[in-house]
């Protein structure tokens, strides 16, 4: 049996950093994808398991008294192959999937859940943690070093360390089927947004009236892969039926599409995910309950910014209100608007986009497809990159001998303005079946610094399911696509530039609530004139895009907030209302969703951006009650780029040193206390509210 392979690549720079006392060593290691056979990822997990236990009891059994050193630190450097296969496996399994990768999962879930019980339910491991937690005050620790003695306790206590015997066990048989209650109802959604029954197969041409010309081509290159050169091909995901909503005259066509993904994993079928939510929620319940909470949400936040439900309540609804009013003002247009089409008829969720573009056009001569062309994948790309040069120094470059999972997929080294490693980054931009939907950041490699004093850079992929190249048609994106584009580049940013020494405080490690900060405040920079100009570039006549459309853009920034805060807002209303459960005795899951949004008093024109069924974010991603953390972070994000434009330069090199050194700092700081640093004072939630024109 071939075994899983790590490339290590030592840093070019390697030994120049060694002479430069200042600079510390720097290293990274990517996956040798070629070399990685699926029967080989089973035994090299149970490989790795074996070595990372014995390097706890390694820990347990010194004899020497516990310190901060041989028990903390220890642990932290403890597991990298379980890391480092960990990384490999489940980044493939989001990303490019099968089903042999998923009866692999179904396996190894399981063995890795079980482990991970097994060190925090370990009583001879605790009590070194606690007795150096304990101590801790006395024992001159740094900054960083009391962080990391704080948050291992953390991680102990908070996951079962002080319950009983009894508790414990039964902790663990919860947490075991909460991962495969996760992983089946991940490939549930997968599998619904594939599958037979909702691929529309269109024939007749005239029924995709209104739809731009490469919509039609991306969807006719999907009916020939599918063996059907005789039609164009429509599905759930994003990139395929989006345009339909947008454009198409065909109303019959967009209530098709529009059902076809809202109702994923609800039809009664192999695939269907209410009972998988229902004792999900039962046993996030119990539990939390055996922590001494009456509720998942109460227990799953005490780490946040937020801290509790009551917090984020509060939170939802001061923004709440004057979304839904804005957005109520959008569908009394909206209806005027249709009324001049079909007198009577009542404006419903497909006719939302299909109006809203006709409406954009009148009141701002603004229409996307005319945007597009200036929007092409790659230029999108390298204007990140610069943006990233001229905030923070960094430089991109391709990396063509590099090994990828997929053929899609592409490298880059990313470095400093001194030549100094920064880590590297892999982009994986096209849909292609294995891969769950929506877009992502994750770590292959942690960054850390080891025992030797070297640094080893992270190794960071950024995945999205924008649209494919057809023939004689490059990747064009949409301005939620652009928008998306930065956001994961944001989070790539902060993995990238961890300057942690421990790795389980570096990078994205932070509270759920802070770190999405970093990316939506990338996304600020999109559609400014001076940043617009460094990307967008007619992919036809390589054109900037005149400074009458820029301000055409920008005129329409404030358009159809509502809409965008109260379809977000309603997901994150609905998460907290499911997490604010105390029993699922009665729960009905289509019930509950109507209920709470009856209780939202949420207008009948808007679909919730997830219902429960194929909600992710929630029962698989590890969002469950934390989906208001895009909007909390959106308040930090919204004061944060404030700091920027009050100077008078949204690119002022002082502000941006200081906004690198929160990036840096990764979970080693106190979100709280790190963002006051940044800022000087607590974010203002009027930078959000006056950003989306919902006060002056």
């Amino acid at each position: 049996m071939k075994k899983l392979l790590i490339l290590s690549l030592a840093a070019m720079s390697l030994i120049a950093c060694h002479k430069k006392q200042e600079t510390m060593p720097t290293t990274y290691s990517v996956p040798a994808f070629a070399n990685i056979e699926l029967s080989s990822y089973l035994p090299t997990f149970q490989e790795a398991i074996a070595q990372h236990k014995a390097e706890i009891e390694a820990i347990v059994n010194n004899p020497e008294e516990a310190t901060f050193e041989n028990t903390i630190v220890a642990l932290d450097r403890s597991g990298l192959m379980l890391d480092s296969i960990s990384g490999i496996f489940f980044n493939i399994l989001e990303a490019d999937g099968n089903a042999e990768m998923d009866a692999l999962a179904e396996q190894i879930q399981p063995l890795v859940s079980e482990w991970s019980d097994q060190i925090i339910l370990n009583e001879a491991l605790f009590a070194r943690v606690k007795k150096v937690y304990d101590e801790r005050e006395s024992l001159n620790l740094d900054a960083e070093q009391m962080r990391l003695v704080t948050e291992t306790y953390k991680q102990f206590a908070q996951n079962g360390a002080n319950l009983n015997p009894e508790q414990k066990a039964r902790l663990m048989q919860i947490n075991q089927e909460l991962a495969m209650l996760s992983l089946k109802f991940g490939q549930n959604v997968v599998a619904e947004t594939n599958c037979a029954d909702v691929q529309r197969f269109i024939t007749d041409e005239e029924q995709l009236k209104g739809l731009p010309e490469s919509a039609k081509a991306a969807a006719k290159e999907e009916a020939i892969a599918a063996g059907r050169p005789d039609a164009w091909l429509f599905t759930p995901k994003r990139t395929s039926f989006t345009p339909v909503l947008q454009y198409c005259e065909n109303r019959e066509l967009r209530q098709q599409l529009l059902m076809d993904y809202t109702t994923r994993a609800n039809h009664d079928n192999a695939n269907d995910n209410k009972e998988i939510i229902k004792r999900t929620m039962a046993l996030r319940i119990e539990k939390a309950k055996l922590f001494g909470f009456d509720n998942a949400a109460d227990y799953i936040l005490q780490d946040c910014m937020a801290h509790n439900a009551a917090t984020v309540d509060e939170f939802l609804q001061s923004v709440w209100g004057p979304s839904l009013e804005a957005a109520k003002r959008e569908a009394a247009a909206l209806q005027e608007l249709m009324n001049q089409d079909l007198p009577g008829e009542k404006l419903m969720p497909w006719d939302w986009w299909y109006y809203t573009e006709k409406l954009r056009q009148q009141k701002y001569s603004l229409d996307e497809e005319a945007i597009k062309p200036y929007f092409e994948l790659n230029n999108v790309r390298k204007g990140a990159f610069l943006l990233a040069h001229n905030l923070y120094g960094l430089n991109f470059e391709k990396m063509t001998d590099m090994p990828v999972y997929n053929e899609d997929v592409e490298v880059f080294r990313v470095t400093d303005d001194k030549g100094e490693l920064i880590g590297i980054l892999y982009t994986d931009y096209f849909p292609r079946a294995g891969k769950r939907p929506g877009a992502w950041m994750n770590n292959v490699c942690n960054q850390y610094v080891d025992a030797n004093g070297v640094d080893h850079r992270p190794v960071i992929v950024n995945v999205g399911n924008f649209n494919k190249p057809t023939q004689g048609n490059p990747s064009l994106l949409s301005m939620d696509d652009l928008e998306t584009l930065f956001h994961e580049f944001g989070h790539a940013l902060h993995g990238l530039l961890s300057k942690a020494h421990y790795k389980s405080l570096s990078g994205t490690n932070t509270p759920r609530d802070f770190v999405e900060l970093p990316s939506q405040f990338m996304e600020n920079y999109c559609y400014e004139p001076e940043i617009l100009k460094t990307y967008a570039f007619h992919y036809q006549t390589g054109e900037v895009m005149p400074d009458s459309l820029i301000e055409k853009i920008n005129n329409a920034k404030k358009f159809n907030q509502g809409f965008v805060e109260t379809e977000l807002l309603s997901a994150s209303i609905l998460d907290m209302d499911y997490h604010e459960l105390t029993s699922v005795d009665s729960l009905d899951v289509n019930a509950f969703e109507a209920a709470s949004m009856a209780k939202m008093q949420m207008i009948p024109e808007i679909i919730t951006r997830y219902r429960s069924t194929f909600y992710n974010h929630i029962f698989t991603t590890g969002y469950e009650a934390g989906y208001y953390s895009y909007t909390w972070a959106a308040v930090l994000d919204a004061d944060a780029f404030a700091a920027f434009q009050e100077t008078g330069d949204i690119l002022n090199p002082e502000i941006a040193k200081k906004f690198r050194h929160l990036l840096e700092q990764g979970g080693t700081r106190d979100a709280a206390e790190l963002y006051r640093e940044f800022r000087g004072k607590e974010a203002d939630p009027q930078y959000l509210l006056r950003r989306k024109g919902f006060i002056e």
